[in-house]
C-alpha cells in the first residue's frame, strides 16, 4: 500500500521550494493549497464560499477575490472554519482519486499547510515539517507575496507554533541554507524508501 507522507511548514518556510526538490527526484507530491484552489473555482463550491460574507467575494470576470476572502478570515476564526469546512472535504476527495493513481508508488507527498490545525496529520504514515527562524520567515513571505509585516504576523499566528508541530513530526528540517536543507531531504527519502 502506498504510504502518504506529509509535509507541512508554515508561511515563509520554503515548503515549496522542498516540495519541487522532492518532486524533480519523480517522487509524486500532491500540493493541497493548490488542488484547493482549482476547486474553489468549481461554480457550486464558488456560490457555497460567497455565501459565507455579506459582501461580494467575486472579481468583475466571476473568478474569487482571493485577497478579499483573506482580509475577511485572517483574524476571524469562525469565519476561517467555515471556509474550511467547505473547501477540506472537496480536497479530501481528490486526494482520494488522486491517490489511487499514483497506487503503484511505495510512498507519495502530500504537502498541506495546515497539516496538523486540519488533524490531516492523522492520515499520513509520516511527517515532515520544514521549519525556519520566525524572522526568516517574515521576510520572506513578504518578499513572495507582496505582504506587510503585520499581514504575515497574522497568518503566523493563526496556524500552530512550530514548537507544537516539531512533537508532532517525524523529520523536522530546518531550511535556512538550501544545500543542507536538500542534503537532509535526501537523507529522509533515503529511509522512507526503506521503510
Amino acid at each position: 500500500m502506498t504510504k502518504i507522507i506529509g509535509l507541512t511548514g508554515g508561511i515563509g518556510s520554503g515548503k515549496s521550494t522542498v516540495v519541487n526538490y522532492i518532486a524533480s527526484k519523480g517522487i509524486p507530491v500532491y500540493i493541497a493549497d493548490d488542488e484547493a484552489k482549482k476547486i474553489m473555482e468549481d461554480a457550486t463550491v464558488k456560490q457555497r464560499i460567497q455565501k459565507l460574507f455579506s459582501q461580494s467575494v467575486l472579481n468583475d470576470n466571476g473568478t474569487l477575490n482571493r485577497k478579499k476572502i483573506a482580509e475577511l478570515v485572517f483574524g476571524f476564526p469562525d469565519k476561517l472554519k467555515e471556509l474550511n469546512a467547505i473547501v477540506h472535504p472537496e480536497v479530501q476527495n481528490h486526494f482520494k482519486e488522486w491517490l489511487f493513481k499514483h497506487k503503484e508508488y511505495s510512498f507519495i507527498i502530500k504537502e498541506v499547510a495546515i497539516l496538523f490545525e486540519t488533524g490531516g496529520n492523522k492520515q499520513c504514515d509520516k511527517v515532515i515539517l520544514i521549519t525556519a527562524p520566525e524572522e526568516l520567515r517574515i521576510q520572506r513571505a513578504m518578499k513572495r507575496d507582496n505582504l506587510t509585516k503585520k499581514d504575515v504576523l497574522v497568518r503566523i499566528n493563526t496556524q500552530l507554533p512550530d514548537s507544537k508541530k516539531k512533537e508532532l513530526s517525524d523529520f523536522v528540517v530546518e531550511n535556512v541554507d538550501l544545500n543542507d536543507t536538500f542534503l537532509k531531504i535526501d537523507e529522509i527519502l533515503k529511509i522512507l524508501a526503506k521503510s
